[in-house]
């Protein structure tokens, strides 16, 4: 997963969700028929029961093109991992692996403000 250069700031609100996780969010677009994105499902969900605070979003791209579109997401799965505030600090496309997802909750829990 690689840092985002400009940090972005998302709300729940704009992720059409009821709130994001305490400590740390990881946000996943897919779609359908994306063999891929189900893997993805799996490994976020797993990740974010590791780790307390975290919450899982995962959003249909087909339905949310508005966000798609603002965020630059090209193709599913795509996944953003947001710090306590709602600031993208990773982003990654494709399916990701279990450690690089740990990897880069440990950047976005230790990036939380003071």
């Amino acid at each position: 997963m690689e840092a985002t250069r400009r940090p972005r700031r998302l709300t729940a609100a704009d992720l059409g969700a009821e709130r994001l996780g305490a400590r740390a969010t990881l946000v996943h677009f897919s779609s359908a028929f994306c063999q891929p994105c189900r893997a993805t499902r799996r490994v976020l969900a797993g990740a974010a029961g590791l780790v307390d605070g975290v919450a899982h979003l995962e959003i249909d791209a087909e339905s949310r093109l508005d966000l798609v579109r603002a965020l630059g997401v090209a193709r599913t799965p795509t996944v953003l991992v947001l710090d306590a505030s709602g600031h993208v600090v990773r982003r990654a496309e494709g399916q990701p692996r279990t450690a690089d997802v740990l990897v880069a909750l440990g950047h976005a829990v230790t990036e939380e403000a003071p």
